[in-house]
């Protein structure tokens, strides 16, 4: 039997005695979709993406990052349904804790779905993504214009090696001048304008008052 709550295995991973990360709760989110994209400076530096879907966060790991270049193509690899509120989240997860490191948020907005079958007909968003490819609008505070998701490995024994490619497309929104992909060390959060550095040295400093 399928399990029913989508953030079960989120929930699993974490301690949330210890994490200020969000427990999550039911219920769809507003009618625009949203998106975030964090980086995350935990055992290795990435970035996490996330689309919702419903009433989760669909999220991958992007280790180079997204680029507004047309030419990169970045792997993304799933990771568990995060909830929404997810999309609010920066701070510090404790060591030892999993994902422990510290999160900023470095973009967020909204999308709209782009999928089309054959005939030009709009697919679902969740049903894209169960084919293998979505394509889509992202509205956001840096990222913006028309982006996919592509599989180009399938999973194995509950989705394990399934990989995915996010590519940038050919619009208006492109760029290719050696500034499609951010520096992680530098760039600033959307939400607070600080840096990996500042919100953790803050965080440090908070817990010795």
């Amino acid at each position: 039997m399928a399990d029913k709550d989508p953030l079960r295995t989120y929930r699993d991973k974490r301690d949330f005695d210890r994490t200020k990360e969000p427990r999550g709760r039911p219920g769809a989110g507003e009618e625009e979709p949203r998106f975030v994209v964090q980086i995350h400076d935990a055992s290795t530096m990435h970035f996490d993406f996330r689309l919702q879907v419903g009433d989760v966060l669909k999220s991958w790991s992007v280790p180079k990052g997204p680029s507004t270049d047309p030419g990169d193509k970045r792997l993304a690899v799933p990771t568990e349904d995060h909830p929404l509120e997810y999309e609010e989240f920066e701070g510090v997860i404790p060591e030892g804790e999993y994902g422990g490191g510290t999160v900023i948020v470095w973009d967020h907005g909204t999308y709209r779905p782009l999928s089309h079958d054959r005939r030009g007909r709009p697919v679902p968003f969740d049903e894209a993504l169960e084919r293998g490819h979505a394509t889509f609008w992202l509205n956001g505070s840096k990222l913006r214009g028309e982006y996919a998701l592509t599989r180009f490995r399938g999973g194995q024994d509950g989705g394990k090696g399934e990989a995915w490619l996010l590519v940038k497309a050919k619009d208006e929104r492109a760029r290719t001048d050696g500034r499609a992909t951010p520096d992680p060390r530098r760039a600033r959060s959307v939400r607070s304008g600080r840096t990996l550095h500042q919100v953790a040295a803050e965080s440090q400093g908070a817990e010795g008052r």
